[in-house]
């Protein structure tokens, strides 16, 4: 459907209530009936004026004793935050020129804070449906009530909240945990370095269930996100769809676990990667990974430290470096090799239409990129049993190796490194072919590669070094981490 014709259509967004409930307490008048034990449930009210309405829902498992009634309350300045991002995945299907929100209040600061996550988590969706992101006022964010005092004044932010887990259970660190090769090597060298670590994944795939029960993840934290079904028919019908700042969301999530949990450090596992943009689109850079970046965790962290909880650090910790320097990290660690998976064509369902794969489709630019980036470090052999064949000898991958190291038209929208480090890791993969065969026949890409990039490129010899040992400042890693972290290159 066409853009002007959704706006005209459906004029205005409503974010109109939350609620909450833990199972096995008696509710309090309109919280829905929970089915699990233990449970935490969030359901969120949205309306598209003049007659769509959505309820998604999400369940924070066995929570046990860690709430009370009293303090669940005290959770509402969270939930409604997290209500926020939630809301944009449904926003998106007309983009209502206006986004009214009377669940609670918004002060000016706030609400150009959102509008900026909006703009910038969302330039992908606006570049790939053609969409102004420039018009005035776009979206118009009004708020029914007028701002409370400033939350993290309140409420726990004293410690209050936490003081039962003061000590060591206080200072734990919680890890989100997905199902690819970045969050592997966080809890690993977490672990080395003896860190009290508690994994939590939102709707965990089998990868990421395989990687917590390998990395001895006990009673890890599971948070379920159900998606309203009105918003997969609305898809399937032609309404407007893309991609979301889905990394905004978890860290929105994680703050929320990260406090009924009393878990004082949150450690992601975004890269410097990340901070790289795609493609410029009406003179602005439109990110894929923007809420991986740093530029939006400099962003949170003040948000949260202002208006959600002050004693929690959200950070991530592998910031410092490139992918390709993680993916030397992660080739250490072969017991993961036939766990990960980061495909993310293998979790597709075309708006509930098909079932996911689960499996490497050994087809799109992210699968190329992980292998290139792995073949360095890791045994052909053992490579070639993760993916199921050589992608290198896959002619059609041409288009998309050319694409990864900027020599045509523009880096995918897929979460892959930077046009440099891709450079790099054709070399080393052509370098560490050319040392451990036979030259008689060279994968097609490789081939490709010797023959059409590397005379552009007569010093490159150099970059690998340069690659490899290189590490950002640009980091928010709290000094124990940091050390932590430098000590893995000595």
């Amino acid at each position: 459907m066409k853009f002007k014709d959704l706006r005209k259509k459906y004029p205005k967004f409503i974010y109109e209530s939350y609620s909450q409930r833990i199972s096995g307490v008696k509710p309090r008048g309109g919280h829905a009936t929970l089915r699990g034990k233990n449970d935490l449930e969030i359901l969120f009210n949205f309306k598209i004026e003049p007659n769509i309405q959505f309820r998604p829902r999400i369940t924070v498992k066995n929570i046990k004793k860690n709430l009370s009634r009293s303090n669940l309350d005290r959770l509402n300045n969270l939930i409604f935050n997290l209500g926020l991002i939630e809301m944009i995945s449904y926003w998106k299907a007309t983009c209502s020129p206006e986004i009214e929100i009377k669940a609670g209040s918004l002060n000016p600061e706030q609400i150009k804070w959102w509008k900026d996550l909006i703009m910038k988590g969302m330039g992908q969706f606006f570049f790939e449906n053609k969409i102004n992101l420039l018009k005035p006022n776009f979206p118009r964010i009004t708020t029914a009530k007028a701002p409370s005092e400033n939350p993290a004044a309140a409420g726990f932010s004293d410690g209050g909240f936490l003081q039962k887990y003061q000590g060591n259970r206080n200072k734990a660190v919680l890890v989100p945990v997905g199902g690819g090769k970045d969050s592997v090597v966080s809890l690993e060298l977490l672990k080395r370095f003896k860190k009290n670590i508690q994994c939590f994944s939102l709707n965990p795939t089998e990868a990421a269930s395989k990687i917590m029960k390998i990395a001895g993840c006990k009673q890890p934290i599971i948070a379920k996100r159900t998606i309203d079904k009105k918003l997969l028919e609305l898809n399937r019908r032609g309404f407007l769809n893309g991609h979301t700042p889905f990394s905004a969301y978890l860290a929105f999530l994680s703050v929320l676990v990260a406090t009924i949990f009393g878990r004082k450090y949150i450690a992601f596992s975004n890269e410097r990667s990340s901070n790289e943009g795609n493609v410029k689109y009406l003179g602005k850079i439109i990110n894929h990974q923007w809420s991986k970046s740093f530029e939006f965790e400099e962003k949170f962290r003040k948000y949260s430290k202002k208006y959600l909880v002050k004693n929690i650090e959200y950070f991530s910790f592998l910031r410092p470096l490139y992918e390709i320097q993680i993916a030397k990290l992660f080739s250490k660690y072969p017991k993961y090799f036939n766990a990960f998976l980061s495909c993310n064509e293998a979790y597709k369902t075309a708006s509930g239409t098909k079932k996911p794969t689960k499996k490497w489709c050994g087809k799109c630019s992210k699968c190329l990129f992980v292998f290139a980036i792995l073949y360095p470090f890791i045994k052909e052999k053992e490579l070639l049993k993760i993916f199921g064949k050589n992608l290198f000898e896959n002619k059609k991958l041409l288009p998309i190796m050319q694409q990864l190291i900027g020599k045509k038209g523009f880096k995918p929208f897929e979460c892959v490194g930077t046009k440099k480090e891709s450079l790099i890791a054709f070399y080393l993969s052509l370098t560490k072919f050319m040392r451990s065969h036979e030259i008689c026949h060279i994968p097609f890409l490789l081939g490709y590669f010797e023959e059409k990039m590397l005379p552009k490129y007569p010093n490159i010899e150099k970059g690998p070094k340069r690659i490899l040992n290189s590490w950002n400042t640009q980091n928010n890693l709290p000094k124990e981490f940091k050390k932590l972290l430098k000590k893995c290159f000595n």
